[in-house]
């Protein structure tokens, strides 16, 4: 973690200094809110609406816009409190861990053979045999190859019903390797490019439950995971900052090595 923090000041050092910075390092995660973004069945979605558009009395071009949405939904963060009670909300997240070493850990195959695929220990462990031990203080991604479906709801969460969870089928994280992730891990995070760290059918949210009863923090509805490296990238996630907030939206880039 401190290299990459030293990484970043020395990124901001040369912006000052005039030096122009390769853009082509720096990839976005996150998906644009709009109408076609991808909420929870239960939630009525993303609103935008124009306020003032146009030429003013005065001659000059104005505009503005009310929005609102649901804290989870789209690219967002969730904070502990989400899932435990006392735990610290989105504001409280210190930045420092908002910026870390992103490592992703890709279970796409399993996934494709199973929409209900939860990321295991062994997945965890055959991972580290051949990349090393994941770091301290990182973000694990887990990318499931979801993104693909992304904005078609039928698709990236198996209905496109409101309200209907009962017929949510999408990848997510098993017990076991959050609980593993806990205890024999020091994470900042989690993120994973489908709509829940949670499979779809879950019915307790034991991951959330573990995870951030621990103190950690998700990142959910990630886009562009194929294109990030399985290490050496710095992940910057910066939610919306809000008193209170069990999470936001986020935007989450990586700058890749």
């Amino acid at each position: 973690m401190r290299n990459h923090t030293i990484w970043l000041v020395l990124l901001v050092s040369g912006v000052c200094a005039g030096e122009k910075i390769d853009s082509a390092k720096a990839m976005d995660l996150t998906y644009t809110f709009d109408e076609k973004t991808i909420y929870w069945p239960t939630s009525p979605g993303f609103h935008w609406e124009k306020t003032q558009w146009g030429k003013t009395p005065a001659g000059y071009f104005y505009s503005s816009a009310n929005y609102g949405a649901n804290e989870h939904g789209g690219t967002h963060l969730d904070s502990p409190i989400h899932f435990s009670e006392g735990g610290i909300s989105t504001e409280q997240i210190p930045v420092s861990k908002l910026i870390a070493a992103a490592v992703v850990v890709d279970v796409s195959a399993a996934c494709g053979r199973n929409a209900d695929y939860r990321l295991t220990v062994a997945d965890l462990q055959a991972f580290e045999q051949k990349h090393g031990r994941i770091p301290n203080g990182s973000v694990l991604l887990v990318r499931t190859g979801w993104g693909r479906f992304w904005p078609d709801k039928m698709r990236y969460l198996g209905t496109d019903k409101q309200g209907d969870v009962a017929n949510l089928h999408f990848p997510g994280v098993s017990k076991e390797a959050a609980e593993f992730l806990v205890k024999q891990r020091a994470l900042n995070g989690l993120g994973i490019d489908t709509a829940s760290i949670d499979h779809g059918q879950s019915k307790d949210f034991i991951v959330h439950r573990v995870l951030y009863g621990a103190g950690l923090y998700g990142l959910e509805n990630v886009a562009n995971l194929e294109k990030v490296p399985v290490t050496g990238a710095t992940l910057i996630a910066l939610p919306m900052k809000i008193k209170g907030g069990t999470g936001g939206p986020a935007r989450i880039v990586a700058i890749l090595p």
